[in-house]
């Protein structure tokens, strides 16, 4: 079914050639991996700026595969980008972006040029070089925080909290304005929370894990009963390959569990997994516009997709365990240099004024 699709909308082409920006991150090199090993008749372009969280040891495994390459450089480089999409690329799936809300508390500029800008300069090149299908993975962040028992779809009004999610909801919008006003074919996917192998250790779950691990606290902000759905990052990889083959051009797709848990049960059941005592969890200031309820209603992708998540919370949370406990090398150069004087910055801090320092 899947490949007829992909036969329809690019006629003609014996091998799809997709353009992945920021694929050296956490989900982009989730997602190169699932691409290449799914579809032999792939190629990928892998445009990743490199900066602190991006890593080609990310993705060792496929370095050598002749249907991957690899370019460094920045999605702002207008030049750059159009050089790419000159080589024949079919299609485009944007990852790269600033992502985590603490930095954007402190930079909020980094996150309007990566996330905005940035974001613009891809779909310009991409409209002038007539490219058949431009997925932009956004967050469910962009809807804020919900009432309780309400799921947002996704025609929910937008209501970002911080400047990390306001970067994404004006990306979103320029992405569907390009739909509106060129008819430019722009799918939009909007996914909760991601966990799983290489995800940089300044995101919650990793945090989590290696603190636990070395004997550290996990700081955990405010009463840490803000709720979250969280979903294996390799359910989220088949979401988006559904979406690239067979989703409808002008349309948004939410990826989500339905299933909300709060952050302190997430640290427990990690604790638990690793066999370490709660006492390890230290409770934090909490952060400014920490939002507190996120849900997606993901009724749309399930009918219309067939897609549905197919690792449970429990066994994708020991999978993950276990890739940390085995990359010990990965988690150290991670956690050296940058992220070392950041995380003091932040959560030191944040630990002191909770005591009133």
């Amino acid at each position: 079914m899947m490949r007829g699709l992909l036969r329809s909308l690019f006629p003609g082409v014996m091998a799809l050639k997709v353009l992945v920006t920021g694929g050296a991150g956490f989900i982009g090199s989730n997602f190169i991996r699932y691409l290449l090993k799914t579809h032999a008749d792939c190629m990928v372009i892998n445009l990743d700026k490199l900066t602190y969280a991006g890593s080609l040891e990310n993705l060792a495994d496929v370095e050598s595969n002749p249907n991957y390459r690899f370019q460094r450089g920045d999605i702002c480089d207008a030049g750059l980008v159009e050089r790419l999409m000159q080589d024949g690329v079919d299609a485009v799936v944007h990852f790269a972006a600033e992502s985590h809300v603490d930095r954007s508390i402190a930079d909020p500029r980094v996150f309007v040029e990566t996330n905005v800008l940035g974001t613009h300069n891809l779909l310009e090149m991409a409209r002038r070089r007539r490219v058949a299908r431009f997925v932009h993975i956004s967050t469910d962040e962009v809807y804020g925080s919900l009432p309780p028992l309400e799921k947002a779809n996704e025609e929910w009004p937008f209501a970002p909290s911080s400047p990390y999610a306001a970067s994404k909801a004006a990306a979103d919008l320029l992405a569907r304005s390009f739909w509106k006003t060129y008819q430019f074919p722009v799918i939009l996917a909007r996914a909760c929370n991601n966990y799983g192998p290489y995800q940089f250790p300044e995101k919650f779950i990793p945090m989590m894990i290696t603190n636990a691990l070395e004997g550290e606290k996990l700081p955990l902000y405010g009463d840490g009963l803000n709720e979250r759905e969280w979903i294996f990052v390799e359910d989220h990889c088949r979401a988006l390959d559904r979406i690239l083959h067979a989703g409808r051009a002008g349309e948004t797709y939410n990826i989500g569990t339905g299933e909300l848990v709060t952050n302190l049960a997430v640290a427990r059941s990690l604790l638990r997994i690793l066999g370490k005592s709660e006492d390890q969890v230290d409770f934090v200031a909490d952060r400014p516009g920490h939002d507190r309820r996120y849900a997606l209603d993901a009724t749309k992708i399930q009918r219309a997709l067939g897609w549905k998540p197919e690792v449970s919370l429990e066994a994708g949370l020991a999978r993950t365990v276990e890739w940390y406990r085995a990359h010990s090398a990965w988690v150290q150069k991670a956690k050296s240099g940058e992220y070392r004087e950041y995380y003091e910055k932040f959560y030191v801090h944040r630990r002191a004024s909770l005591a009133g320092i």
